[in-house]
């Protein structure tokens, strides 16, 4: 396989591409003084404690205050999940809660947290849309190969490490250097095959990087950050298993410098495959890159034999219809909804890592008549999931054809990143017609009419309303002229948008 990185770099944004066989499949956008906050290790103070949520909202210093659920205080069972790498319960804290009926602990935040505590919390979520961030209290720094967690006694391993040989050797190589150390470790993907001595290297940094996180989160003031993660380009690199690319392309000389640094000090394997990007030709020109953001910015997904998918983002969820389309087939009728079904599966896994959606999927399969072509694209579907980087969890086909999906979600999306709710609609998708506002200026003039003695009524609106009356509804203008017994002038407002209109008493 030839997979790439292309790292655009410009003062007020940097833009990664990872472009698999030619074809984009994740794009990372960060803009000046909009830097992802994951990972952000804050002084916080509690300033409301939600009972019947069992939530507290934490003043951390953003424009909102931020989310703590009760399973991530301290003294709750660690759950821990980073950059997709393990998700496993990794350690138990008693703090004198009480059991439910099932014997599993009860953990009551009132217990744990009061309002004016000052906790230091770290950001695993970032604000998205009118919610503020997600925080924990389980805090971790990450390396290359291992994430350290301060309140973990365990040692996870990341469930992409699929060898059980592999995962014993790496579980025992950390457990033989970290048997003094308070807390555990998490041993991440990129660790497969790595060997003791880059283990053991990786734990003396990280734990020389958590004594300086201590130190300064007791000289930090409370609602200030405590600890900030790297760079996006810094954290790519950091983050990225060497193995996945044959080559990292960087258009920024300072960018192309920095990243050689990195790979020379923690990645010496990768240094060979970054290279300065001089080209005259646009970086993200390169296999279209530029034109796939701009096609994952639409709602309609064309597949290669003729149907196309649906995906509209919603507060709640997102939904994506499968149609055939143009796509007939060259047996039945049942062949050719099954060829297209399974198509749409690795489009639509695309689609969501390329656009970065998460939370509740559904997904609407044209409908299938033989149990087993469900089975086939429900498994087609498992196997996609598990090469998505983000933790993903799926439903079997309902009588409907449905399919329930859930995308865990850190950041915002591509369309959140790049776009903004249109002032026409307002997000809605769709406008008054400017008949149905027409007939709403005459309601409103029939109202003032009722109420109040005029001489004369003017009614301020959008040029095609404005046109609408003095044309079509002109013989109604004058039907109510003649009703009130006054007369209606219209003035045409450039900058009103349809269905604004204002009357105007005179």
């Amino acid at each position: 396989m030839n997979n790439e990185l292309l790292i655009n770099v410009t003062p007020r944004e940097t833009r990664i591409a990872y472009v698999e066989n030619g074809l984009l499949q994740d794009v990372f956008i960060e803009r000046s003084g909009k830097q992802s906050l994951v990972g952000n290790i804050y002084k916080g103070k509690v300033c409301r404690v939600l009972p019947g949520m069992q939530a507290a909202f934490v003043d951390v210093g953003l424009d909102r205050t931020a989310f703590l659920h009760v399973s991530d205080v301290a003294g709750a069972p660690v759950r821990a999940h980073v950059n997709g790498d393990a998700e496993a319960e990794v350690g138990n804290h008693n703090s004198g809660n009480g059991h439910n009926s099932n014997g599993d602990v009860e953990w009551d935040i009132a217990g744990l947290l009061k309002e004016g505590d000052e906790i230091l919390v770290q950001i695993t979520k970032d604000p998205i849309g009118t919610k503020g961030a997600r925080l924990t209290m389980h805090l971790s720094v990450a390396s290359r190969f291992l994430v350290y967690m301060e309140n973990m006694k365990t040692i996870g391993i990341s469930q992409r490490i699929e060898g059980d040989d592999e995962r014993d050797r790496l579980r025992q190589l950390v457990r033989e250097e970290s048997d003094d150390i308070a807390g555990g470790y998490i041993v991440r993907t990129a660790a497969e095959g790595a060997s003791a001595e880059q283990l053991r290297a990786d734990m003396d940094f990280l734990q020389r990087l958590w004594r300086s996180v201590q130190r300064q989160a007791k000289e930090t003031a409370v609602k200030k950050v405590v600890h900030e993660d790297l760079p996006l380009v810094v954290r790519t690199i950091r983050d990225l298993t060497w193995t996945q690319v044959n080559k990292i392309r960087i258009d920024s000389r300072e960018a192309y410098k920095t990243a050689g640094e990195v790979a020379r000090k923690f990645i010496p394997e990768l240094l060979p495959r970054i290279e300065y990007y001089p080209g005259e030709r646009p970086i993200f020109d390169l296999y279209s890159v530029e034109d796939e953001i701009q096609r994952a910015l639409d709602r309609k997904v064309s597949l290669k034999s003729g149907g196309y998918l649906i995906i509209d983002q919603t507060e709640a969820m997102i939904t994506i219809d499968i149609n055939t389309g143009a796509y007939v087939g060259s047996r039945n009728f049942e062949e050719t909804i099954y060829k297209t079904n399974l198509e749409a599966v690795h489009t639509l896994m695309r689609q969501l890592r390329l656009r970065n959606l998460g939370g509740i999927i559904i997904i609407d399969f044209i409908d299938m008549e033989e149990e087993e072509h469900k089975r086939q694209v429900l498994r087609a579907l498992e196997k996609a999931v598990v090469l998505d980087t983000a933790k993903c969890a799926i439903t079997d086909v309902s009588p409907l054809g449905l399919v329930e999906m859930s995308r865990k979600r850190t950041r915002e999306s591509l369309s959140q990143l790049l776009c903004e709710s249109c002032p026409a609609c307002e997000g809605r998708g769709t406008v008054k017609t400017a008949k149905t506002v027409c007939y709403e200026i005459l309601r409103d003039i029939l109202r003032e009419a009722r109420q109040y003695d005029v001489k004369q009524y003017l009614v301020l609106a959008s040029r095609e309303v404005i046109e609408l009356f003095q044309d079509e509804e002109a013989a109604s203008i004058a039907d109510l002229e003649e009703f009130i017994g006054k007369p209606i002038r219209f003035q045409t407002e450039p900058l009103y948008l349809r269905d604004q209109f204002d009357v105007v008493l005179m």
